[in-house]
Protein backbone atom coordinates (compact mmCIF):
# COMPACT_ATOMS: atom_id res chain seq x y z
CA UNK A 1 0.00 0.00 0.00
CA UNK A 2 1.38 3.41 -1.04
CA UNK A 3 1.11 5.95 1.79
CA UNK A 4 2.50 8.96 -0.11
CA UNK A 5 -0.80 10.57 -1.23
CA UNK A 6 -1.30 14.29 -0.42
CA UNK A 7 1.81 14.50 1.75
CA UNK A 8 1.90 18.28 1.46
CA UNK A 9 -1.31 18.57 3.50
CA UNK A 10 -0.18 16.37 6.37
CA UNK A 11 0.78 17.58 9.83
CA UNK A 12 4.08 17.01 11.60
CA UNK A 13 2.86 14.04 13.66
CA UNK A 14 1.31 12.26 10.69
CA UNK A 15 4.45 12.82 8.64
CA UNK A 16 6.58 11.42 11.45
CA UNK A 17 4.59 8.20 11.50
CA UNK A 18 4.03 7.76 7.77
CA UNK A 19 6.52 10.02 5.95
CA UNK A 20 8.44 8.30 3.18
CA UNK A 21 7.12 4.92 4.25
CA UNK A 22 5.36 2.03 2.57
CA UNK A 23 4.24 -1.22 4.11
CA UNK A 24 6.71 -4.02 3.42
CA UNK A 25 6.06 -5.09 -0.20
CA UNK A 26 7.14 -8.68 0.41
CA UNK A 27 4.91 -9.46 3.40
CA UNK A 28 2.68 -6.46 4.08
CA UNK A 29 4.40 -5.91 7.43
CA UNK A 30 3.41 -2.57 8.96
CA UNK A 31 6.94 -2.05 10.30
CA UNK A 32 9.92 -2.18 7.96
CA UNK A 33 11.84 -5.38 8.81
CA UNK A 34 15.52 -5.53 9.72
CA UNK A 35 17.15 -6.77 6.54
CA UNK A 36 20.27 -8.41 7.95
CA UNK A 37 21.93 -9.39 4.70
CA UNK A 38 25.25 -8.45 3.15
CA UNK A 39 24.34 -9.20 -0.46
CA UNK A 40 21.41 -9.87 -2.80
CA UNK A 41 20.86 -12.51 -5.49
CA UNK A 42 20.91 -11.37 -9.11
CA UNK A 43 18.88 -13.01 -11.88
CA UNK A 44 21.70 -12.26 -14.34
CA UNK A 45 24.97 -10.32 -14.06
CA UNK A 46 24.02 -6.75 -13.20
CA UNK A 47 20.29 -7.55 -13.19
CA UNK A 48 18.74 -7.20 -9.72
CA UNK A 49 15.79 -5.74 -7.81
CA UNK A 50 17.49 -2.47 -6.92
CA UNK A 51 19.76 -4.04 -4.31
CA UNK A 52 23.15 -5.56 -5.03
CA UNK A 53 25.41 -5.08 -1.99
CA UNK A 54 24.52 -3.90 1.51
CA UNK A 55 27.06 -1.08 1.69
CA UNK A 56 25.36 0.42 -1.35
CA UNK A 57 21.74 -0.33 -0.49
CA UNK A 58 19.76 -1.81 2.39
CA UNK A 59 15.94 -1.69 2.63
CA UNK A 60 15.90 -0.90 6.37
CA UNK A 61 18.38 1.92 5.95
CA UNK A 62 16.49 3.18 2.91
CA UNK A 63 13.27 3.32 4.95
CA UNK A 64 14.94 5.44 7.62
CA UNK A 65 16.56 7.67 5.00
CA UNK A 66 13.17 8.30 3.39
CA UNK A 67 11.66 9.10 6.80
CA UNK A 68 14.37 11.56 7.86
CA UNK A 69 14.20 13.26 4.46
CA UNK A 70 10.45 13.70 4.84
CA UNK A 71 10.80 14.97 8.42
CA UNK A 72 13.27 17.65 7.28
CA UNK A 73 11.18 18.42 4.14
CA UNK A 74 14.11 17.33 2.00
CA UNK A 75 14.27 15.20 -1.13
CA UNK A 76 16.82 12.60 -0.02
CA UNK A 77 18.44 11.44 3.19
CA UNK A 78 21.68 9.55 3.81
CA UNK A 79 22.33 7.56 6.98
CA UNK A 80 25.78 7.06 8.48
CA UNK A 81 27.40 5.19 11.35
CA UNK A 82 27.66 8.36 13.48
CA UNK A 83 27.14 12.09 13.28
CA UNK A 84 30.85 12.56 12.72
CA UNK A 85 30.83 9.92 9.97
CA UNK A 86 28.12 11.97 8.26
CA UNK A 87 30.18 15.15 8.66
CA UNK A 88 33.32 13.41 7.39
CA UNK A 89 31.50 12.25 4.24
CA UNK A 90 30.02 15.72 3.75
CA UNK A 91 33.46 17.30 3.94
CA UNK A 92 34.45 15.21 0.93
CA UNK A 93 32.37 17.65 -1.11
CA UNK A 94 35.03 20.26 -0.36
CA UNK A 95 38.07 19.97 -2.58
CA UNK A 96 41.67 19.84 -1.40
CA UNK A 97 42.64 23.16 0.16
CA UNK A 98 39.10 24.47 0.47
CA UNK A 99 37.96 26.99 3.06
CA UNK A 100 35.08 26.76 5.55
CA UNK A 101 33.32 29.53 7.43
CA UNK A 102 32.06 27.91 10.63
CA UNK A 103 30.23 28.93 13.77
CA UNK A 104 32.49 30.05 16.57
CA UNK A 105 30.40 27.98 18.99
CA UNK A 106 30.76 24.48 17.59
CA UNK A 107 30.52 20.92 18.89
CA UNK A 108 33.95 19.78 20.05
CA UNK A 109 33.90 16.72 17.79
CA UNK A 110 33.25 18.89 14.74
CA UNK A 111 36.07 21.23 15.77
CA UNK A 112 38.40 18.23 16.17
CA UNK A 113 37.43 16.86 12.74
CA UNK A 114 37.97 20.23 11.09
CA UNK A 115 41.18 21.29 12.79
CA UNK A 116 42.96 18.08 13.78
CA UNK A 117 42.02 15.82 10.88
CA UNK A 118 40.95 17.58 7.68
CA UNK A 119 43.24 20.59 8.05
CA UNK A 120 46.07 18.04 7.92
CA UNK A 121 44.71 15.43 5.50
CA UNK A 122 42.90 17.75 3.06
CA UNK A 123 44.50 21.13 3.68
CA UNK A 124 41.19 22.65 4.78
CA UNK A 125 41.30 26.08 6.38
CA UNK A 126 38.58 27.18 8.78
CA UNK A 127 37.57 30.62 9.99
CA UNK A 128 35.19 30.77 12.93
CA UNK A 129 32.74 33.66 13.15
CA UNK A 130 29.73 34.58 15.23
CA UNK A 131 26.91 33.69 12.80
CA UNK A 132 24.75 36.40 14.36
CA UNK A 133 27.22 38.92 12.91
CA UNK A 134 26.19 38.74 9.27
CA UNK A 135 28.73 41.35 8.17
CA UNK A 136 31.55 39.30 9.70
CA UNK A 137 30.19 36.18 8.06
CA UNK A 138 30.15 37.85 4.63
CA UNK A 139 33.64 39.23 5.15
CA UNK A 140 34.98 35.75 6.02
CA UNK A 141 33.95 34.25 2.67
CA UNK A 142 36.85 33.64 0.28
CA UNK A 143 37.02 32.54 -3.36
CA UNK A 144 37.70 28.96 -2.22
CA UNK A 145 35.02 28.83 0.49
CA UNK A 146 33.11 25.56 0.17
CA UNK A 147 30.73 25.77 3.12
CA UNK A 148 29.10 28.11 5.59
CA UNK A 149 28.70 25.64 8.47
CA UNK A 150 26.61 26.55 11.49
CA UNK A 151 24.86 25.08 14.51
CA UNK A 152 21.63 26.59 15.75
CA UNK A 153 21.04 26.31 18.64
CA UNK A 154 24.77 25.97 19.16
CA UNK A 155 26.56 23.52 21.40
CA UNK A 156 26.84 24.27 24.29
CA UNK A 157 25.83 27.94 24.72
CA UNK A 158 22.59 27.76 22.71
CA UNK A 159 23.25 30.73 20.45
CA UNK A 160 21.03 31.03 17.39
CA UNK A 161 21.69 31.85 13.75
CA UNK A 162 19.21 33.47 11.37
CA UNK A 163 18.62 30.67 8.87
CA UNK A 164 16.99 32.75 6.14
CA UNK A 165 19.67 35.43 6.29
CA UNK A 166 22.52 32.93 6.16
CA UNK A 167 20.89 30.98 3.34
CA UNK A 168 20.61 34.24 1.38
CA UNK A 169 24.32 34.98 1.92
CA UNK A 170 25.26 31.49 0.79
CA UNK A 171 23.17 31.75 -2.35
CA UNK A 172 24.54 35.21 -3.09
CA UNK A 173 28.13 33.96 -2.93
CA UNK A 174 27.37 30.48 -4.39
CA UNK A 175 28.57 28.81 -1.19
CA UNK A 176 26.81 25.75 0.22
CA UNK A 177 25.14 26.31 3.59
CA UNK A 178 25.19 23.51 6.17
CA UNK A 179 23.19 23.45 9.40
CA UNK A 180 23.82 20.96 12.18
CA UNK A 181 20.23 20.58 13.37
CA UNK A 182 21.01 18.08 16.14
CA UNK A 183 20.06 20.32 19.08
CA UNK A 184 16.67 21.20 17.61
CA UNK A 185 15.64 18.14 15.56
CA UNK A 186 13.14 18.44 12.68
CA UNK A 187 10.31 18.48 15.21
CA UNK A 188 11.48 21.92 16.36
CA UNK A 189 13.27 23.40 13.33
CA UNK A 190 13.56 22.58 9.63
CA UNK A 191 16.41 24.57 8.07
CA UNK A 192 15.68 23.47 4.49
CA UNK A 193 12.38 25.34 4.70
CA UNK A 194 14.42 28.52 5.29
CA UNK A 195 16.61 28.03 2.23
CA UNK A 196 19.53 26.10 3.76
CA UNK A 197 21.17 23.62 1.37
CA UNK A 198 22.23 20.76 3.67
CA UNK A 199 21.14 19.52 7.10
CA UNK A 200 23.30 17.21 9.18
CA UNK A 201 22.30 15.29 12.32
CA UNK A 202 23.68 13.17 15.04
CA UNK A 203 20.89 10.58 14.92
CA UNK A 204 22.20 9.37 18.29
CA UNK A 205 20.42 12.30 19.92
CA UNK A 206 16.76 13.33 19.53
CA UNK A 207 16.00 11.27 16.45
CA UNK A 208 17.03 7.99 18.10
CA UNK A 209 15.86 9.41 21.39
CA UNK A 210 16.52 6.42 23.66
CA UNK A 211 20.31 6.32 24.22
CA UNK A 212 20.51 2.99 22.41
CA UNK A 213 22.06 3.78 19.02
CA UNK A 214 24.85 5.81 17.44
CA UNK A 215 24.15 7.23 14.00
CA UNK A 216 24.26 10.23 11.71
CA UNK A 217 22.31 11.63 8.78
CA UNK A 218 22.50 14.16 5.96
CA UNK A 219 19.40 15.58 4.24
CA UNK A 220 19.39 17.61 1.00
CA UNK A 221 17.00 18.78 -1.72
CA UNK A 222 19.20 19.59 -4.71
CA UNK A 223 19.43 16.75 -7.27
CA UNK A 224 23.11 17.47 -7.92
CA UNK A 225 23.90 17.11 -4.22
CA UNK A 226 21.87 13.91 -4.09
CA UNK A 227 23.97 12.32 -6.82
CA UNK A 228 27.23 13.40 -5.19
CA UNK A 229 26.23 12.14 -1.74
CA UNK A 230 24.96 8.84 -3.10
CA UNK A 231 28.41 8.32 -4.57
CA UNK A 232 30.24 9.44 -1.42
CA UNK A 233 28.12 7.35 0.94
CA UNK A 234 28.92 4.24 -1.07
CA UNK A 235 32.54 5.15 -1.75
CA UNK A 236 33.47 6.06 1.84
CA UNK A 237 31.34 3.29 3.34
CA UNK A 238 30.51 4.72 6.77
CA UNK A 239 26.92 3.52 6.59
CA UNK A 240 24.33 3.01 9.32
CA UNK A 241 23.74 -0.68 10.05
CA UNK A 242 20.28 -2.28 9.59
CA UNK A 243 19.48 -2.70 13.29
CA UNK A 244 20.37 0.91 14.12
CA UNK A 245 18.40 2.03 11.07
CA UNK A 246 15.40 0.13 12.44
CA UNK A 247 15.72 1.84 15.83
CA UNK A 248 16.22 5.26 14.25
CA UNK A 249 13.09 4.76 12.15
CA UNK A 250 11.20 3.84 15.32
CA UNK A 251 12.54 7.00 16.95
CA UNK A 252 11.31 9.29 14.19
CA UNK A 253 7.75 8.04 14.61
CA UNK A 254 7.54 9.44 18.16
CA UNK A 255 9.84 12.43 17.66
CA UNK A 256 7.22 15.24 17.61
CA UNK A 257 5.40 13.73 20.58
CA UNK A 258 8.60 13.47 22.60
CA UNK A 259 9.70 16.99 21.70
CA UNK A 260 6.46 18.42 23.04
CA UNK A 261 7.43 17.03 26.43
CA UNK A 262 11.11 17.96 26.08
CA UNK A 263 10.10 21.54 25.25
CA UNK A 264 7.63 21.88 28.11
CA UNK A 265 9.98 20.37 30.69
CA UNK A 266 12.95 22.44 29.52
CA UNK A 267 10.98 25.66 29.78
CA UNK A 268 9.85 24.77 33.31
CA UNK A 269 13.41 23.90 34.37
CA UNK A 270 14.87 27.01 32.75
CA UNK A 271 12.38 29.28 34.53
CA UNK A 272 13.13 27.61 37.85
CA UNK A 273 16.89 27.90 37.38
CA UNK A 274 16.60 31.55 36.38
CA UNK A 275 15.09 32.31 39.78
CA UNK A 276 17.66 30.30 41.76
CA UNK A 277 20.10 32.36 43.85
CA UNK A 278 23.05 30.03 43.10
CA UNK A 279 22.66 30.34 39.33
CA UNK A 280 24.57 33.10 37.60
CA UNK A 281 22.83 32.91 34.21
CA UNK A 282 20.48 30.62 32.29
CA UNK A 283 20.53 30.22 28.52
CA UNK A 284 17.41 28.83 26.87
CA UNK A 285 15.88 30.02 23.58
CA UNK A 286 12.38 29.73 25.02
CA UNK A 287 13.08 32.31 27.75
CA UNK A 288 12.31 35.96 27.10
CA UNK A 289 15.75 36.69 28.59
CA UNK A 290 17.52 34.91 25.73
CA UNK A 291 19.02 37.69 23.57
CA UNK A 292 17.68 35.99 20.42
CA UNK A 293 14.30 34.98 21.77
CA UNK A 294 12.48 36.77 18.93
CA UNK A 295 14.48 34.79 16.37
CA UNK A 296 13.70 31.57 18.23
CA UNK A 297 10.01 32.41 18.10
CA UNK A 298 10.26 33.02 14.36
CA UNK A 299 12.16 29.90 13.23
CA UNK A 300 11.67 27.31 15.97
CA UNK A 301 8.61 25.39 17.15
CA UNK A 302 9.44 25.65 20.86
CA UNK A 303 12.70 26.25 22.66
CA UNK A 304 14.02 22.70 22.42
CA UNK A 305 15.13 20.36 25.17
CA UNK A 306 18.58 21.79 25.96
CA UNK A 307 19.29 24.22 28.81
CA UNK A 308 22.65 25.75 29.71
CA UNK A 309 23.37 27.37 33.07
CA UNK A 310 26.35 29.10 34.65
CA UNK A 311 26.55 28.35 38.37
CA UNK A 312 27.84 30.73 41.00
CA UNK A 313 30.60 28.22 41.67
CA UNK A 314 34.22 27.42 40.94
CA UNK A 315 35.37 24.28 39.14
CA UNK A 316 35.51 22.15 42.29
CA UNK A 317 32.09 23.29 43.47
CA UNK A 318 30.60 22.63 40.03
CA UNK A 319 31.97 19.09 40.11
CA UNK A 320 30.42 18.67 43.56
CA UNK A 321 27.02 19.68 42.20
CA UNK A 322 27.34 17.30 39.26
CA UNK A 323 28.16 14.39 41.58
CA UNK A 324 24.93 14.84 43.58
CA UNK A 325 22.35 14.31 40.85
CA UNK A 326 20.08 11.30 41.21
CA UNK A 327 17.68 11.53 38.25
CA UNK A 328 19.95 13.46 35.89
CA UNK A 329 22.64 11.09 34.63
CA UNK A 330 26.15 12.57 34.44
CA UNK A 331 26.94 11.43 30.91
CA UNK A 332 27.94 12.48 27.43
CA UNK A 333 25.26 12.85 24.73
CA UNK A 334 21.81 14.42 24.81
CA UNK A 335 18.32 14.22 23.39
CA UNK A 336 17.14 11.02 25.07
CA UNK A 337 14.03 10.25 27.09
CA UNK A 338 16.10 10.37 30.30
CA UNK A 339 17.62 13.63 31.51
CA UNK A 340 21.39 14.04 31.25
CA UNK A 341 23.80 16.60 32.67
CA UNK A 342 27.37 17.40 31.74
CA UNK A 343 30.20 19.89 32.13
CA UNK A 344 31.22 20.94 28.59
CA UNK A 345 34.56 22.21 29.91
CA UNK A 346 35.74 18.69 30.77
CA UNK A 347 33.41 16.56 28.64
CA UNK A 348 31.88 17.44 25.27
CA UNK A 349 34.31 20.29 24.51
CA UNK A 350 37.47 19.06 26.21
CA UNK A 351 39.13 18.62 22.80
CA UNK A 352 39.17 22.41 22.28
CA UNK A 353 42.27 24.23 23.53
CA UNK A 354 41.63 26.00 26.81
CA UNK A 355 41.97 29.45 25.23
CA UNK A 356 39.33 28.56 22.64
CA UNK A 357 36.96 27.29 25.29
CA UNK A 358 37.28 30.48 27.29
CA UNK A 359 36.87 32.60 24.17
CA UNK A 360 33.56 30.81 23.55
CA UNK A 361 32.44 31.40 27.16
CA UNK A 362 32.80 27.69 27.94
CA UNK A 363 33.88 27.96 31.55
CA UNK A 364 34.16 25.31 34.26
CA UNK A 365 30.99 26.58 35.95
CA UNK A 366 28.88 25.99 32.83
CA UNK A 367 26.61 22.95 32.98
CA UNK A 368 24.63 21.59 30.04
CA UNK A 369 21.28 19.96 30.77
CA UNK A 370 19.50 17.65 28.35
CA UNK A 371 15.97 17.70 29.69
CA UNK A 372 14.15 14.40 29.31
CA UNK A 373 10.49 13.45 29.41
CA UNK A 374 10.23 12.71 33.14
CA UNK A 375 7.88 14.76 35.33
CA UNK A 376 9.19 18.32 35.49
CA UNK A 377 8.60 18.58 39.25
CA UNK A 378 10.86 15.58 39.84
CA UNK A 379 13.60 17.09 37.70
CA UNK A 380 13.36 20.36 39.60
CA UNK A 381 13.53 18.49 42.92
CA UNK A 382 16.73 16.80 41.71
CA UNK A 383 18.22 20.14 40.69
CA UNK A 384 17.30 21.65 44.03
CA UNK A 385 19.02 18.93 46.07
CA UNK A 386 22.09 19.01 43.84
CA UNK A 387 22.46 22.79 44.09
CA UNK A 388 22.05 22.64 47.87
CA UNK A 389 25.76 21.77 48.11
CA UNK A 390 26.64 25.35 47.14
Amino acid sequence: MDKSTNVRTRGVNTRAVHGGQQFDPATGAVTTPIYATSTYVQSAPGVHKGYEYARSQNPTRAAFEAAIADAERGTAGFAFASGLAAEAALLELAGQGSHIVASDDLYGGSWRLFHRVRSYSAGLTIDHVDPANLDALRAAIKPNTAFIWIETPSNPTLRLADLEAIAAIGHEHKVLTVVDNTFASPAVQRPLEHGIDIVVHSVTKYIGGHSDIVGGAIVVRDPELIQKLQFLQNATGGILDPFSSFLALRGIKTLPLRLQRHNANALAVARWLEAHPKVERVIYPGLASHPQHALATRQMDGGGGMVAAYLKADDQQTVAVLSRFKLFALAESLGAVESLVGQPWSMSHASLPEADRLARDIRPNLIRLSIGIEDADDLIDDLEQALAVL
